[in-house]
């Protein structure tokens, strides 16, 4: 990567979004607000350790000067709708042209939401939820096409910057649902500005689009484009991981996890790999305060030790990946493992162990008290219902969450 030299390209052959790295975030936000999208009312959501702990947000509102209408500093993980409420009265009545989401994804999700909302005239909660759909390509003609653009500046690696759908957590029932809309027009990447990231969520989040990866190529419903992409996401992702938990200023290991996250959500996205049930249970996970890339630390070794008996040659090929890679290969045999032997769910639990990562639900506090209604809640998540071995009824979750305990 060239110092100072602006990359600017779509994330995906010919689809949006687009992606801009290269140049600082603020530089690049004020250049594609004034060139790009010709905005004039912006409304910002920050992350509230970056509003807090970093001059980050002040840069950025400087570099966009009197176009700045609103900021929102901060929001609760898992992104609750009351709050994402709150938001759309304040774009609503700031009269936005452009959301700028700046910090993890749940920022994210709440723009993605908060578009579709002012495109509609929701103006309560509960239409606000009606406006959920039940799966990640369902479509609602019903509703009309968010209008207001959003552009992305993130500071994790969950890489919903990259997908249409944003997911909220219902304040009532504690359940995560999906909203139909259009994601960031524009993802701008600046891996100096990740390193404000507490290495935890760094990780934790690099872990998530690991899952993607995963999933998707353990899918008894892969196809080639979705092996490549997947592929191509695990080697940029699991050797990036290890070697920013050795060094977190390794600014390149940093941009290849986030390019490795444009392969992850691709395969899924893109590619139409149907998630498992590591996404299924974790969406649930979240409400109970587990961090969104904790929960793939979790339940991904898990998942896959359940389904191995039904996708054994599938998991091969990522534990191909793996074994294949110098960095992750030393990491793998340091923590006693045989490429004869291991597991794609020992290899799993090894480079979270390594990263340094929760790797059990009571290292997050979840007993056993909680599996009933985790259980409950996760057989109405679609991606349960496209596990290899499809979850449908309370006991077989039950049985990978205690393997998971």
């Amino acid at each position: 990567m060239s110092p100072n030299q602006e990359t600017y390209r779509y994330a995906f052959p010919n689809s949006p979004p687009h992606i801009s790295y290269g140049i600082p975030f603020d530089e690049s936000c004020a250049k594609h607000v004034n060139q790009t999208f010709d905005a004039k009312r912006v409304y910002i959501i920050a992350s509230g350790s970056l509003s807090r702990q970093t001059n980050n947000i002040k840069k950025l509102e400087k570099a966009l000067d009197s176009k700045v209408v609103g900021v929102r500093h901060g929001m609760t993980p898992h992104t609750l709708c009351s709050e994402v409420l709150e938001i759309i009265h304040d774009t609503r009545e700031a009269k936005a042209d452009l959301i700028i989401t700046c910090g993890a994804g749940s920022l994210t999700d709440a723009a993605k939401i908060i578009a579709l909302a002012l495109a509609n005239n929701i103006s309560t909660v509960d239409d606000l939820i009606k406006m959920h759909v039940n799966g990640i390509t369902e479509e609602r003609s019903d509703l009309k096409a968010p209008t207001v653009p959003i552009i992305s500046v993130p500071t994790s690696l969950s890489g919903g910057e990259y997908t249409r759908p944003g997911g909220a957590t219902n304040d009532r029932n504690h359940r995560k649902q999906l909203f139909p809309s259009r994601g960031p027009l524009l993802v701008i990447l600046d891996p100096q500005l990740t390193t404000t990231t507490p290495d935890s969520i760094w990780l934790s989040t690099g872990i998530r689009s690991v899952d993607h990866c995963v999933e998707a190529m353990c899918s008894l419903e892969d196809n080639p484009g979705a092996d490549e992409r997947a592929t191509r996401g695990l080697k940029a992702l699991v050797p990036g991981l290890l070697r920013c938990k050795a060094n977190a200023n390794d600014l390149d290991a940093r941009l290849d996890c986030q390019l490795g996250v444009i392969d992850a959500i691709g395969a899924v996205f893109f590619e139409k790999a149907p998630l498992g049930g590591s996404h299924g249970i974790g969406h649930q996970l979240g409400p109970l305060g587990v961090g969104h890339g904790e929960t793939s630390c979790i339940m991904l070794p898990s998942v896959c030790k359940y389904n191995a008996n039904t996708n054994p040659d599938q998991q091969a090929k990522v534990r191909n990946v793996f074994w294949s890679d110098d960095v992750v290969k030393n990491v793998l045999q340091n923590h006693g493992l045989s490429e004869q032997t291991a597991d794609l769910g020992d290899c799993l639990k090894a480079i979270v162990k390594e990263l340094g990562l929760p790797g059990c639900l009571r290292d997050v506090n979840v007993g056993e008290d909680k599996f009933d209604m985790l259980a409950e809640n996760s057989l109405s998540d679609f991606c349960c219902a496209t596990n290899p071995i499809p979850l449908k009824e309370k006991e077989q979750v039950i049985e990978i969450l205690k393997m998971a305990l």
